[in-house]
């Protein structure tokens, strides 16, 4: 129950949450309670809440980290991947577990998600994607759809838009995916699976932001667009069935990419092993 799941691993002291009515932020928390829970739970799996670590910058997405009842770290604008880096070199048995922005990993970020994803540093990144800068007074950000209003694009951006999830595959990444708070059980299972993933993971989980980007840009309350990713965010085994014709309006959801890299501090655990020998001899 819902209720339980609070209990178990939210901060109760911190809560009530600090989100707006209809924000998309908590359901994607929710998701990635649920995700460790069914993990933890899991009795073919050695996976403890102590092996956990969660990781944030700065946004209304990284407020979770605060609320999530983990060992967590709430780090500096765009830097959660870098300190993320530095635990998983520090201990790289933890599963490093990154809550981010859209603006906080692919604006001012942006060089340690490419980074990261090159070097299949083993950390699971999850994007809380809305769109807008939320929590600074609504501005345009990567990935504000070209033509859309913002507090700093009044009439209209006029960049093209970041996909993060093909950003963080064309850098490198072994695994990244898309994930919405409208489809929330797929979306579940996806961050399982990355977490799962040994490298680098990246999910792109499309929010909602009703306060700024949907009343800026008419797109109506937080039902209206939800109604909107239940109608045109589409899984991959069910848009691949679809003609083509009817995948125009249509955006794909679940695991875009998955490769087999070897993985970073595993690598780096073998240069160590190696000096060791050359040095007894």
């Amino acid at each position: 129950m819902a209720s339980d799941l609070v209990h178990l691993y939210m901060r109760i002291d911190h809560l009530p949450q600090m989100w707006c009515p209809g924000c998309g932020n908590g359901v994607i928390m929710r998701d990635v309670a649920v995700a460790i829970q069914e993990l933890i739970e899991d009795p073919e799996l050695d996976f403890n809440r102590e092996d956990f670590v969660i990781v944030s910058g700065i946004g209304c997405s990284s407020r979770a980290a605060g609320y999530l009842d983990f060992n967590s770290i709430h780090t500096t604008h765009g830097r959660a991947i870098a300190f993320a880096t530095g635990i998983k070199f520090a201990n790289p048995k933890l599963h490093v577990v990154v809550l981010t922005g859209d603006g906080d990993c692919s604006a001012i970020g942006g060089n340690h998600l490419i980074h990261a994803a090159r070097r299949n540093m083993g950390l699971t990144v999850i994007a809380f994607n809305n769109d807008i800068y939320g929590m600074t007074g609504g501005q345009y950000s990567p990935t504000t759809p070209n033509g859309d209003k913002a507090t700093t694009a009044p009439y209209g951006n006029v960049d093209r838009p970041f996909d993060i999830a093909n950003l963080a595959t064309g850098a490198g990444a072994s695994f990244a995916a898309r994930g919405d708070i409208y489809h929330a059980r797929e979306t579940i299972d996806i961050i399982k699976q990355a977490i799962l993933h040994k490298g680098f993971s990246l999910v792109d989980v499309y929010s909602v932001c009703p306060t700024y980007y949907g009343r800026k840009n008419k797109k109506g309350d937080a039902v209206e667009m939800l109604k909107w990713q239940k109608e045109h965010l589409v899984p991959t085994a069910r848009y691949y069935s679809m003609p083509e014709s009817e995948r125009a309006d249509k955006k794909l959801i679940g695991i875009l990419s998955y490769n087999d890299y070897p993985e970073y501090t595993d690598e780096y655990a073998k240069v160590i092993e190696s000096c060791r020998k050359k040095d007894k001899k």
